[in-house]
């Protein structure tokens, strides 16, 4: 869920009923027109970026107490702040330092398959728009366990000027596909987030992204391998002509948490297999699985068809 008022003014509240809580949301200060509702059972995390946004506690206090993760957002549509639950799952102690003292073999090897993982879906998104996909398996081969070499970013060179063009050139502080680009990738933080705090671990504790003020290093370890769907999505959207975060743009970026994808123990929605993902790292953490049940890339009819707009579906 993401909060953009027509005025500029947005006004959330919880309306409770005899069934379940609602989260209302009304827009315009003056006659408090009601735009939207839904049920807080099914929110995966509310993304806050309207100028003049105002909360009652109450919703932040129904929001928490379901491990919903509330992520607040500067005008480049990057999250600045973030409200997480204190209470978490009912092993997260246990779990919590399982995670601090994970092994270093342990935590480069879970980072290599995460590198893997992104490196083929890069190559699956670019061979998707007919670009040459070719060394993005090679390089895939080359990672060792904690990517000593950093192939990673070797992959982010060739990457993105082979999808978006010569001239592009990732700024988190720019518009037009670079904003598209922040607002889809606060979706997975924010959808990360929430598996990472139902798994019973911290999200601040990462296993390769280790910057002191960075809240969110697990998050953005763990959707990594996803970043690829959101890069093909953008692509869309900036073909289609919209290159601006519009509410039909945002509209398009949120439904990628639901888009389904393969793993090698089945099929499932993004969000769901986010959640297992998450489960299984806490697992691996107690000693309790070897390996991670990682993303494999959708077909290049199913990329194509990623956030595509109405009028052109």
């Amino acid at each position: 869920m993401s909060s953009h008022g027509r005025s500029g003014d947005a006004h959330i509240r919880p309306q409770p009923n005899r069934h379940t809580s609602n989260l209302k949301c009304n827009c315009n200060a003056r006659d408090r027109q009601e735009v939207g509702r839904i049920a807080l059972d099914d929110i995966v995390g509310v993304i806050a970026h309207a100028h003049g946004l105002t909360w009652s506690n109450t919703a932040f206090l129904r929001l928490t107490e379901r491990a919903v993760p509330i992520v607040l957002c500067a005008q480049n549509h990057a999250p600045v702040a973030c409200v997480w639950p204190l209470e978490g799952n009912h092993l997260q102690g246990a779990r919590l330092n399982a995670q601090a003292n994970a092994s270093r073999p342990l935590v480069k090897r879970a980072w290599r398959d995460i590198v893997v993982a992104k490196i083929r879906m890069q190559g699956a998104v670019l061979a998707s728009v007919g670009a040459e996909a070719g060394a993005f398996d090679m390089l895939a081969r080359k990672v060792r366990s904690g990517d000593p070499d950093n192939v990673e970013a070797q992959a982010a060179r060739r990457y993105w000027q082979a999808l978006m063009g010569t001239d592009f050139r990732r700024d988190r502080t720019a518009e037009g596909a670079n904003a598209l680009l922040n607002y889809g990738y606060t979706v997975l933080r924010a959808m990360i987030g929430r598996a990472i705090c139902a798994a019973g671990l911290h999200p601040s504790i990462g296993l390769h992204h280790a910057n002191r003020g960075n809240a969110f290093a697990l998050s953005d370890d763990l959707m990594e391998p996803y970043r690829p769907l959101v890069d093909r999505a953008v692509y869309n959207l900036v073909r289609d002509g919209c290159e601006q975060v519009s509410a039909e743009a945002k509209t398009a970026l949120a439904t990628l948490v639901s888009m389904d994808l393969s793993a090698p123990h089945g099929q499932s929605p993004l969000y769901v297999h986010a959640t297992r993902l998450a489960q299984q790292l806490s697992a691996m953490f107690c000693g309790e699985v070897k390996e991670l049940d990682l993303p494999t890339p959708p077909d290049a009819l199913t990329m194509a068809g990623i956030a595509l707009r109405s009028g052109n579906q």
